[in-house]
């Protein structure tokens, strides 16, 4: 991609100083929806940092210049002109930019490294990482702490999302000039999804510019390999993860990803805090996306919205028939095993919508699955926001049969859209759905235990005010980022504490 160059902007400092003296929130993320994402991550940096910023803080979000930015910011300006960023033995020269003309909210900040995310994808192509990524998310951690520098006036608070930012962390305590810069900074680390955590060979240490006494077993070596998240976690001063229950999960042997100990380690500065939902994007009673708007207390235009999802899907319009939908990233943490190995699915007279992109041999396997069974499953592998509203708004039912679920962003919209959840009792799925009251839920990672939370669902569907009344309770529940926000604000207390100690 390129950039034209005009002159140089220097109107973004940029950030000035707040006047009661609370820091700048810096967010450090690889995804920030909608300029890039591939799930939650991207939707959860932009719902927290939108509500920090309504509520009159001043918020600075910096995330790569990759191709997929300009499909939704054709207009971008520079701040200040090129740097160079030293790592490892190469020079890297970077830019940034803002968003021209930008809707009113947290200030983003594109990084462009041309050489390193100028490509067709954030992470991967064909179903294989990119083999520089462990290059290419320390080039984007380093030179954010010289735009921080650069860009925004006064104290700064720093929260950096999952293991694609850690190494910023280990700069910023390591690194002589940055030690003493970010000294008085206070570091929040959110861990969204502790499965993919950056692992990578010793040789990347120089190339990387990781000094060699940060890698050892308490810090950035796990297994005999770099460990960008354990990095992280070993700097931060609090750790949030995305649930009060997938905190809990962590800290087990079963749960932790090999990271348990150090979950433990960390003590009173890891925290669980579930995200929230933007409440008015997602609300059926204004959504402009959807065939037909309905409230909690008259549900009767969702038949319209059922029929009309039917239609997308090329399923036959049955009123009565059971209808399941499932959204999101096709992959094996989502269940799908259990969903191609359902008795239920395969056979019972329902209908079942998937939406969404993932590995090829679970598209290959539910496009074959719609094949089969044309009357009763419909599949479409291109993901649209559109769509998804679509499908919450048609659906009765929700299908989230995960082997984990950190938080879960889908099955907070479907309630409030009336699609009851069928889901695991995991993570942010046990904290969100109430077991026969706002959803279905169940333990075992079996197709059996799956079909037999399907089937009480099914029960309870055939009995209409029953029905009716479970999902006045689901569209009423409260999954805003109010109370989220809250909490965050006292991680950030104790973020503040702790660095005051540390000093």
């Amino acid at each position: 991609m390129t950039v034209a160059l005009p002159t140089p902007s220097l109107s973004f400092p940029a950030v000035p100083a707040a006047a009661d003296g609370s820091p700048t929130i810096v967010h450090l993320s690889s995804e920030y929806a909608p300029y890039a994402r591939t799930g939650g991550l991207a939707e959860a940096v932009r719902g927290l940092a939108t509500f920090q910023s309504r509520a009159g803080r001043a918020v600075v979000v910096f995330v790569p210049l990759y191709r997929t930015v300009r499909d939704h910011a054709p207009d971008l300006a520079p701040l200040g002109r090129p740097i160079k960023v030293d790592l490892g033995y190469r020079s890297v020269e970077v830019r940034f930019f803002r968003e021209v003309n930008a809707a009113p909210g947290p200030k983003v900040v594109f990084v462009d490294a041309p050489t390193y995310f100028n490509r067709p994808a954030l992470y991967g192509e064909g179903g294989r990482d990119y083999q520089d990524n462990a290059r290419r998310f320390a080039v984007f951690s380093r030179a954010v702490l010289d735009g921080i520098t650069r860009l925004i006036a006064g104290p700064v608070l720093v929260h950096a999302h999952d293991w694609h930012t850690s190494l910023a962390l280990m700069y910023m305590r390591t690194y002589a000039g940055l030690r003493e810069r970010f000294a008085d900074t206070p570091i929040v680390m959110s861990v969204h999804n502790a499965g993919y955590q950056g692992h990578f060979p010793e040789s990347i240490l120089h190339e990387c510019g990781i000094p060699p006494e940060v890698y050892n077993w308490r810090m950035a070596e796990w297994h005999n390999r770099v460990n960008y998240l354990k990095t992280g976690l070993a700097f931060a001063d609090v750790v949030v993860t995305v649930s009060p229950e997938h905190a809990r999960e962590l800290r087990t042997p079963d749960g932790g990803f090999g990271l348990h100990g150090v979950f433990q380690s960390l003590g009173n500065r890891f925290l669980g805090i579930t995200n929230g939902i933007d409440q008015h994007e997602w609300d059926p009673s204004r959504d402009d996306q959807i065939t037909a708007n309905y409230t909690r207390e008259d549900t009767s235009a969702k038949a319209r919205c059922k029929a009309a999802l039917q239609r997308s899907f090329g399923l036959p319009q049955r009123r009565r028939t059971p209808l399941f939908g499932m959204t999101g990233r096709m992959v094996t943490q989502k269940g799908l095993d259990l969903i191609l190995n359902s008795h239920l699915v395969w056979n019972m007279d329902a209908q079942f919508v998937f939406l969404g992109q993932g590995e090829p041999r679970y598209e290959r396997a539910l496009t074959q699955l719609a094949d089969a069974r044309p009357r009763h499953v419909g599949v479409q592998l291109d993901f649209t926001d559109r769509l998804e509203h679509r499908l919450m708004a048609g659906a009765d039912m929700f299908l989230m049969p995960s082997q984990y679920e950190p938080c879960g962003l889908t099955q907070m919209r479907a309630q409030r859209y009336g699609a009851l959840p069928i889901g695991r009792r995991v993570g942010g799925i046990a904290d969100t759905v109430e077991d026969d009251i706002t959803g279905f839920l169940f333990d075992q990672f079996t197709p059996g235990a799956f079909d037999h939370a399907i089937s009480r669902a099914l029960a309870r569907f055939g009995d209409q005010q029953g029905w009716a009344q479970r999902m006045y309770t689901a569209m009423g529940r409260d999954f805003g980022w109010e109370r989220s926000a809250e909490r965050y604000a006292q991680a950030y207390d104790l973020a503040v504490a702790v660095t005051r100690s540390r000093r």
